[in-house]
């Protein structure tokens, strides 16, 4: 992975990080409230901390992570990032549901700590297909079957100023 990916990438997982706080909050919250802990009944509760994480990470994957290196009108670059988060959210929804209504509660689990468990595997299940597409298809873009971003990061090249040993 190029140093700049990898530092995008390291962003990408603090934002990440953050949001899936707002995204488990809400769901426990929810949960809590209704008493659901499993099946098709958690997919409106799982969407709405779903979307409210994905409006910061709009925000942050723009502003911080990949820094407006978006060549999309407005318009455009809005619509590629739902396009794309909606394609995580039905990953993530799908494994959600089926993690909790087709397989056998683990022995010792209570529902609240198997929902958890499912949804961290299906954050993790989504998180590989947000960062991909988010970083080539949202924050980048492809000219001719080409993928074009902007100018290249001075901090992925040596500098003359900065020696790479001690003398």
């Amino acid at each position: 992975m190029p140093g700049r990916t990898f530092i995008q990438f390291g962003k990408f997982v603090i934002v990440g990080t953050l949001n899936t706080g707002i995204d488990f909050g809400v769901l426990n919250l929810l949960s809590w409230q209704t008493g659901i802990y499993g099946g098709a009944k958690l997919a409106p509760m799982n969407m709405t901390g779903f979307l409210l994480a994905l409006a910061n990470s709009y925000m942050l994957n723009k502003y911080w992570t990949f820094k407006e290196q978006s060549r999309w009108s407005l318009k455009g670059e809005m619509g590629a990032f739902a396009l794309v988060s909606a394609m995580g959210l039905c990953v993530n929804t799908a494994l959600l549901v089926a993690l909790t209504r087709f397989m056998v509660l683990p022995f010792g689990f209570s529902p609240q700590l198997w929902e958890n468990i499912a949804k961290a595997t299906a954050t993790v299940g989504s998180l590989l297909w947000n960062f991909v597409g988010y970083r080539y298809v949202v924050f980048g873009h492809f000219h001719e079957g080409k993928l074009e971003t902007s100018e290249p990061d001075p901090r992925d090249e040596p500098s003359a100023e900065s020696p790479t040993h001690l003398s």
